[in-house]
């Protein structure tokens, strides 16, 4: 006579419990902010490394990339854009007017007041080291579909965007020192090191476009 085989079921397991809201939050909140400081850090470096290598510095760059796409523009304006203090930015922008990528020229607007404007030679300067940082950008795309491609173009667009209108509106910043206008950040003597904290952490060389 056969035994009789008992066969068991396991019992079905139930999902696990979706986490609170807050708790979601949370946690994302802290996943993002590793995952951007893991990206901003990488491109600081690569920033240092392919920025200095045209004689200028990384904020004598996004100095100029700011008069390509949006001068002319006032001393005062430039700054805004910049999250740096007037003063900064006087330097910043003596130092490119002595390499001969910006010039001072009369305000449209106003004959009285100066504006700042690319030179020939700067536009050239901001079209190489854009080319040459696009193409960095291909190499990461590369092996992503292109509906994969816009989505993180999308995301990262409307994070930069987030992030500039909360940082002008004071509340990324709070008491901290590193509110826009208080950094001596790097006037572009000579020095190819990191911007001090008085940039938005979404913008490497990007200007927030479309």
């Amino acid at each position: 006579m056969r035994s009789a085989t008992t066969i068991r079921r396991a019992a079905p397991t139930s999902p696990a419990p979706p986490r609170p809201p807050r708790r979601a939050l949370q946690a994302d909140a802290e996943a993002l902010h590793s995952a951007l400081a893991d990206l901003v850090r990488v491109y600081q470096f690569r920033d240092r490394d392919r920025i200095c290598c045209h004689d200028i510095s990384v904020t004598q760059c996004y100095a100029l990339e700011a008069l390509v796409d949006r001068g002319p523009l006032r001393l005062n304006a430039l700054a805004d854009l910049l999250f740096l203090d007037k003063s900064t930015t006087s330097r910043v922008v003596s130092a490119l007017v002595r390499k001969g990528y910006v010039q001072n020229a009369a305000d449209a607007a106003d004959r009285r007041a100066i504006a700042l404007t690319p030179t020939a030679a700067g536009r050239r300067l901001c079209a190489r080291i854009t080319a040459d940082l696009v193409d960095q950008q291909k190499a990461l795309l590369r092996d992503m579909t292109p509906d994969v491609r816009a989505r993180a173009i999308q995301v990262i667009r409307g994070m930069a965007r987030a992030a500039d209108a909360r940082f002008r509106a004071g509340v990324s910043v709070g008491g901290s020192a590193c509110a826009p206008g208080s950094s001596s950040a790097d006037a572009g003597q000579s020095s190819c090191g990191p911007d001090t904290g008085c940039r938005t952490p979404v913008r490497p060389f990007t200007s927030v476009r479309g």
